[in-house]
């Protein structure tokens, strides 16, 4: 069992402190550490020490896409990342819909070593929105499903969507809804707005996501289950998920680092690297989000890593597939939108990128304090860090970074999952 000490290391943004880790489990935290037969001491020099991070919403691709991600792909660019913990979305080849996929894709988790994979499974059949998944078999296999979700697509059948939320109250789980009503979305390239009538983009309106959100806030309550709002990005949809919270309703929702920096003005360079689902929305949105993350009606930043091929971005606009990687930016792109403009202090950031996702989740080990007795999932952070994103350093398999060549603030330098390092000094162990 090696010890390893952490020294000088500001806990959650604080004073300074040394972390003693002793095999799995912290061990000790206290001004002046010492311990006898230490393996390791990483002089951090003011660095922040957070809880590893958690991602909610995650795209690994396998099986079915290996040429977009894999799972050891995946969980090496989550840990560059700062996670130590990802839900894995459902819509793989085969979809992740019988007990029999999810425990695959929890064994490859096991197995990669990276970080922990915990499966999402699918709501409905094949995602056809027509025929509830085996919902409970998943929750019963190795896996442990407890986060349902279509995304991809929109559970948009509202008696699908209420039974699907009735299954999951037996059992604690919860349903994450990617909103986007089909009808008002039919061709959508963009944005609904300014933009899009300048370029003469198809449409994407801020109503078709805020619509599905506000028809399941109410059936949640109906039922008394909890609905998880996958990547929110209006201003609407904020006042919605506010409203829902001041009723009692056992609701949740996340922003990606993407909605929380980019407008649909970037669409204008028709770089197919700016194409998302929901997509980039408009300035007045961002700023909605940001504080809507502050104020804690939005609960947690969630990447949506969605890996693609050159070939599947290369392309021209019409044509290239939505999705953006994330997880290897996402620290850097929150340290701009929210600490640096003093919306979060680094305890808002571990409590939006590692506690809440780990409770939602139901992630155990995950999101924990930062103390004695407690499972040594730690991320170490060099905040005074800047520089250029260069996805050929990625990890990630793909390199659809909308991120590439801009200045971004902060740096992993240290990743730990139970006590075993997986980033030492910036790079993967």
């Amino acid at each position: 069992m090696s010890k390893i000490l952490i020294r000088g290391a500001k806990v959650l943004g604080g004073e300074a402190q040394d972390v003693l880790i002793d095999g799995e489990t912290i061990a000790e935290v206290g001004p002046k550490v010492w311990a006898d037969d230490i393996t390791r001491v990483i002089e951090a020099g003011g660095q922040i020490l957070l809880p590893g991070l958690v991602d909610l919403h995650t795209h690994l691709r396998e099986p079915g896409r290996e040429d977009s991600e894999t799972v050891l792909t995946g969980t090496r660019a989550a840990a560059s990342g700062g996670y130590t913990a990802v839900f894995a979305m459902a819509n793989t080849f085969p979809v992740a819909d019988t007990a029999g996929v999810v425990e695959q894709v929890y064994r490859l988790g096991k197995e990669s070593g990276y970080c922990d994979v915990q499966p999402i499974g699918a709501v409905t059949v094949g995602l056809e929105g027509k025929k509830l998944a085996e919902l409970g078999a998943m929750h019963d296999s190795a896996a442990g499903v407890t986060v349902f979700s279509d995304d991809g697509k929109c559970v948009d059948d509202a008696v699908i969507m209420r039974r699907a939320l009735e299954y999951v109250k037996a059992f604690g789980g919860v349903v994450a809804q990617h909103a986007q009503e089909p009808r008002l979305t039919e061709g959508a390239q963009m944005n609904e707005g300014i933009v899009s009538a300048e370029l003469g983009l198809g449409g994407w309106p801020a109503v078709a996501e805020e619509s599905i959100i506000a028809r399941d806030v109410l059936l949640a309550e109906h039922v008394g289950s909890r609905v998880h709002i996958c990547h929110l990005s209006t201003a609407g949809s904020v006042e919605i998920v506010r409203w829902a919270k001041s009723r009692g309703i056992d609701v949740t929702a996340e922003v990606t680092p993407h909605h929380l920096l980019l407008t649909d003005e970037m669409v204008r360079s028709y770089n197919p690297v700016y194409k998302v689902n929901p997509p980039l929305r408009t300035e007045r949105d961002v700023m909605a989000l940001r504080e809507a993350l502050a104020d804690g009606t939005i609960d947690i930043v969630a990447t949506d890593h969605a890996p693609h091929p050159h070939e599947d971005k290369d392309c021209e606009w019409a044509a290239a597939a939505m999705g953006m990687v994330g997880l290897e930016t996402a620290l850097s792109v929150v340290q701009q939108t929210m600490v640096e403009t003093g919306l979060l202090d680094w305890a808002g950031v571990a409590d939006r990128m590692s506690v809440k996702p780990a409770q939602i989740g139901r992630a155990t080990g995950h999101g924990r304090p930062v103390s004695a007795g407690e499972p040594a999932n730690l991320t170490l952070v060099d905040p005074a860090y800047r520089g250029l994103v260069d996805p050929a350093g990625f990890a990630s398999r793909s390199r659809n970074t909308p991120y590439e060549g801009r200045e971004l603030p902060g740096r992993i330098t240290h990743t730990f999952l139970r006590g075993r390092a997986t980033v030492v000094d910036g790079k993967l162990a």
